[in-house]
């Protein structure tokens, strides 16, 4: 199989891209509904999707599984997560080597979450921070396109939004062709933080990441790990619906349309869907989109 169109290219297009997340199933039935989900999402054409890769590396196995079949299967361009987490560098340096002899030319390069209610520790002789993870990939496989992580809000652990911008301005000039931010509601936060970037000389393409509201439950406990803020707005219009869960999935649908339509509208150059492994809300997105 011939080796996968590196994203740097499809953003040189100069059109909007649309990438959508998918993470690995626990079991074959999972993946199997994985499977499912994605036959239905390719009526959408995303430009590519990515597939996470678990706490301390703990979907290590189902990621590269998940990766192939929906490259294989279905034809998309992947782009595969691989974390720091739980991996010496020598590991680290196979599992790259694997990735690139599979025929994947992108990865997102990240430091990784620990396991739940452990601090992040790196495995003997591991890296600390995915800045080490880009340079390592980049001197390994320079053909390879690097995305990495950014935070509009700073990341939970970042001693101050200036530290976390000179982080993320290390990545970018280790080798990261692009930045995927964390999930936001408010988009003012989104366009502050890329005026710092380029502020800071920061000038990859910088893509929103967004997530439909599917629960309000669910979206204060995301919200509170990784630091992002609820609009108020938003936490009114998802109490007043209540526990009908359609409704629930209107308003989140609804708020996150007008945050990418606001986005497009102010030159962002795409939108990354956090869908949590569900057709529904992408599909329903992409209608809402077409004009």
């Amino acid at each position: 199989m011939s080796p996968d169109r590196p994203i740097s290219e499809l953003f040189a297009s100069g059109r909007p891209l649309r990438s959508l997340e998918f993470f690995p199933p626990k079991d074959e039935a999972g993946v199997e509904a994985l499977r499912q989900t994605a036959a239905a999402l390719r009526r959408i054409a995303p430009d590519f999707v990515s597939v996470t890769y678990g706490a301390g590396g703990g979907t290590r196995d189902r990621t590269a599984q998940v990766s192939a079949l929906l490259r294989d299967e279905f034809h998309f361009t992947v782009m595969p997560h691989l974390t720091c987490a739980g991996h010496s560098r020598a590991e680290l340096a196979e599992l790259a080597d694997g990735i690139h002899a599979a025929g994947f030319r992108n990865v997102m390069a990240l430091r990784g979450d620990p396991p739940k209610g452990a601090e992040f520790q790196p495995a003997s002789d591991g890296p600390r921070h995915a800045i080490e993870l880009v340079s390592l990939l980049q001197e390994r496989h320079p053909e390879i396109c690097l995305g990495v992580a950014g935070y509009p809000e700073k990341h939970p652990e970042a001693p101050s939004a200036e530290v976390d911008l000179l982080h993320l301005k290390q990545k970018v000039d280790a080798g990261a062709a692009f930045v995927t931010t964390q999930l936001f509601f408010d988009n003012d936060c989104f366009h502050r933080f890329t005026d710092r970037c380029r502020a800071a000389g920061i000038n990859v393409p910088i893509v929103p990441g967004i997530m439909p509201v599917l629960s309000l439950k669910q979206i204060q406990r995301f919200t509170t790990l990784c630091g992002a803020s609820l609009p108020g707005t938003l936490v009114r219009r998802l109490e007043a619906a209540g526990d009908h869960a359609d409704t629930v999935e209107h308003v989140g649908i609804d708020w996150a349309l007008s945050q990418i339509r606001d986005l497009l509208a102010r030159g962002a150059p795409g939108y990354h869907l956090y869908i949590l492994n569900r057709a529904r809300s992408g599909l329903a997105l992409a209608a809402g989109l077409v004009d």
